[in-house]
């Protein structure tokens, strides 16, 4: 039995897919921000654990940790924008993006040794209080919201749909409010003398900053995984091309996954009809990928009989729908 298989590809190295979804936003406009984002986010940082060292207060200070991590994230995000823009080369045939979202898993593991570290001392106060200045907490938390809220505005105009900008967005509204916790323990402290107030908000900077290791690590650990984009469902995307390409009876052995959130791929097979200009069918379907679900890149086989591929590995319909993220 005759199989005519084409394959086709897109290829779009250091490219990014502009879909659904997708942001225009020049990559340098998003390492820019971050330069200064992160220039800001260190010089305050030495002024908050200062503060935190004479004021006594383990609020300003696990502000201070989270802060640092955000430092660390926003350099290494930064890095990671300039170096990604190499080219790639025979071993590295997708290039360096990826690294963003290396740099993301390891920005998100690290707060989670952060917020650990928070949490003893924290408990280890609340059994044996200190005094805390309440006026040093008071002026360092209103200096930090000032600074958190201008590095909160000046990476909300880059690009929201990178795994990095968004990890550093989240970074910063968690610095917000730990400013504001910070602010609130130095009233409190002020107003009560109750310095227990001081751990207590320690505590909760920590709630907020494992809310953020969550999110950044699920995200970067299931584009690590190879995890289908959430904007391409496989089981849609096949029911969609049968829809809207003529010429195509069925598509199976569909795999998406991402080199960045930015970078959607796909592969799938496609069986068509046995009149059907291959060639054509190859840029419709193609054509279709890129207006509907944002995706420039694709590996497209075309067959007219039977899968070449059938008992080599089960076709998706045999296997569990993938869950979206």
């Amino acid at each position: 039995m005759s199989h005519d298989h084409d394959h086709a590809h897109d290829h779009d190295h250091g490219a990014h897919a502009h879909g659904p979804g997708h942001s225009h936003i020049p990559a340098g406009s998003s390492e820019r921000r971050l330069a200064v984002a992160a220039g800001l986010t260190g010089a305050f940082l030495i002024a908050e654990v200062i503060g935190g060292l004479l004021a006594g207060s383990l609020a300003l200070l696990a502000d201070a940790g989270h802060m640092l991590t955000d430092f660390a994230a926003l350099v290494l995000a930064w890095f990671a924008f300039r170096f990604s823009r190499r080219p790639p080369d025979h071993r590295r045939t997708y290039g360096f993006d990826r690294l963003q979202v290396l740099v993301a898993f390891a920005n998100g593991l690290a707060l989670f040794v952060i917020a650990a570290v928070i949490t003893v001392e924290a408990v280890r106060r609340l059994f044996a209080p200190v005094e805390v200045m309440g006026g040093w907490v008071l002026v360092i938390g209103i200096l930090g919201l000032l600074v958190n809220v201008g590095i909160y505005l000046g990476l909300r105009g880059g690009d929201r749909n990178n795994l990095n900008m968004r990890g550093a967005l989240a970074h910063v509204m968690g610095d917000l409010l730990g400013s504001a916790g910070a602010i609130a323990a130095g009233l409190i402290i002020m107003l009560t003398g109750w310095s227990v107030v001081d751990p207590l908000i320690s505590v909760l900077v920590v709630a907020l900053i494992l809310r953020t290791a969550w999110a950044v690590v699920h995200d970067s650990a299931h584009v690590l995984l190879e995890g289908a984009p959430s904007s391409v469902a496989p089981p849609e995307l096949k029911a969609d091309l049968q829809s809207h390409v003529p010429a195509v009876e069925d598509v199976h052995h569909v795999h998406a996954w991402s080199i960045t959130e930015e970078r959607p791929m796909v592969t799938l097979h496609a069986r068509v009809q046995h009149d059907a200009d291959g060639d054509r069918t190859v840029q419709a379907i193609k054509q279709r990928l890129r207006d509907r679900f944002g995706i420039s890149h694709a590996t497209v086989e075309i067959e007219h009989d039977e899968c070449a591929d059938e008992g080599e590995e089960p076709c998706l319909d045999q296997q569990t729908s993938p869950t979206r993220h």
